[in-house]
């Protein structure tokens, strides 16, 4: 049975702060759909389109018809548990710093054999679900949980290495003025943040849900503007080191293509905050997360964008808007290189319209901003890195995949 987390003891600051380490990750082209599978919250497979046997580990022709199509696809997670081991001295360095760990085999349901790392409340004989999870270094690894929900399991050791939940972590949301802002700190309160602090540009100007913020349990409110280098830097010098999980929530939404607008006032405007504002939090916090990244059970854990849809294709009726959150998404890759020599996850929220003002005009189906907010507290929890929110989100990404040229027409026609 897993023991329930506690509150950590306040770090002694002349203790030293432990390396982080990474487990291997280098993995085979191939088994990189294992990868995508994982980012995603999946559970795929290879399948022979000709024999229809389920294949693992990841091959380039099926072991059983020698078959060369093996598309990743969607299968039954479940198994049993077939023989199990602690692993209690071990010869790689980040491993060695986390014995005992224990790993197993599981037969799946599905058809192989796997081996697993276990969560802590499964025994062996019994049956099992297996997860696909991104470990410290971006490789997707099997672990293996109780087929029923225990108390507690979410606080496992090994769970709790591969996720990023943010129970006893501290975490800034960098926007507290915007409605979404306000339901990510409550979000966040509710999960059990040990603190939640929330970013205010011009904290003396009063704005809507402002005393209903203050009184969120375990909300702090700190100076910030992410079009001002020094508010940043001022921040990350004084909290940079305290914080666990950043929150990008700041927006700058408006309607309009590139033809209609006269000038680049709203062009820049929309790339100093968004763009630019994405690179002063890199750049300022960055490096602290990195640093961070195995400290202890509260560990520096992920850096979280919240990006519009059509940062993967562009929604004409909001043009310039989607080129620079197209912007954001290539930084938020090149961030997420940065971030993982130190286990540190990017975490990138696509979404659809949301409930605000901005999109008054647009017709529904439109996103509530507490469900946004829900959705990144669970995609943390789970250790994802992609995560698509609300109907107008999935259906961009179904249609993409299936036909990227149609689905720009679609977008130009409205």
């Amino acid at each position: 049975m897993s023991k329930p987390l506690i509150r950590p003891k306040r770090k002694n600051p002349l203790e030293r702060t432990r390396l982080p380490l990474l487990p291997h990750g280098q993995r085979s082209r191939t088994a990189h759909g294992l990868t995508l599978a994982a980012a995603q919250g999946r559970f795929a497979l290879q399948v022979c389109d000709e024999c229809s046997k389920t294949i693992y580990p990841p091959r380039d022709a099926c072991p059983f018809c020698l078959g060369a199509q093996l598309p990743f696809k969607d299968v039954s997670p479940g198994g049993r548990l077939v023989v199990e081991t602690t692993v209690r001295i071990s010869t790689d360095p980040y491993f060695r710093e986390r014995t005992p760990w224990r790993v197993g085999t599981v037969q799946l349901d599905s058809g192989p054999l796997v081996i697993a790392h276990l969560h802590g409340d499964t025994k062996e004989g019994e049956r099992v679900t297996l997860s696909l999870k991104l470990d410290k270094s971006g490789a997707a690894v099997m672990v293996a949980m109780p087929a029923l929900e225990t108390p507690s399991m979410e606080a496992d050791p090994i769970l709790r290495e591969m996720t990023c939940d943010p129970q006893f972590r501290r975490v800034l949301i960098t926007d507290g003025r915007s409605s979404v802002g306000q339901a990510m700190a409550k979000a966040f309160s509710e999960a059990g943040a040990s603190i939640v602090f929330v970013g205010i540009a011009h904290p003396w100007k009063p704005f809507a849900g402002m005393d209903s913020l203050a009184k969120l349990a375990g909300v702090e409110i700190v100076p910030l503007d992410v079009t001002d280098s020094q508010s940043v830097a001022d921040l990350a010098a004084q909290n940079g080191g305290r914080i666990d999980i950043l929150v990008n929530t700041a927006e700058h939404v408006r309607s309009g293509g590139i033809l209609g607008r006269a000038g680049l006032t709203e062009a820049r405007d929309e790339m100093d905050v968004r763009y630019f504002g994405l690179m002063r939090l890199a750049q300022s916090f960055g490096p602290a997360l990195r640093f961070r990244g195995a400290d202890g059970q509260s560990s520096a854990t992920a850096f979280v964008n919240l990006l519009s849809v059509h940062a993967l294709m562009n929604w004409p009726a909001f043009g310039a808007h989607s080129a620079a959150e197209a912007a954001c998404l290539s930084a938020a890759q090149c961030l997420r290189a940065e971030l993982r020599p130190g286990g540190v996850k990017v975490l990138n929220a696509f979404f659809g319209p949301l409930e605000t003002e901005w999109f008054q005009t647009v017709p529904p189906p439109k996103l509530a901003p507490s469900a946004l907010a829900k959705a990144v507290v669970t995609a943390l929890k789970q250790g994802l890195e992609d995560v698509f929110v609300g109907d107008i989100a999935n259906d961009i990404r179904e249609r993409l995949a299936a036909n990227p040229k149609a689905l720009e027409r679609e977008l130009a026609e409205g």
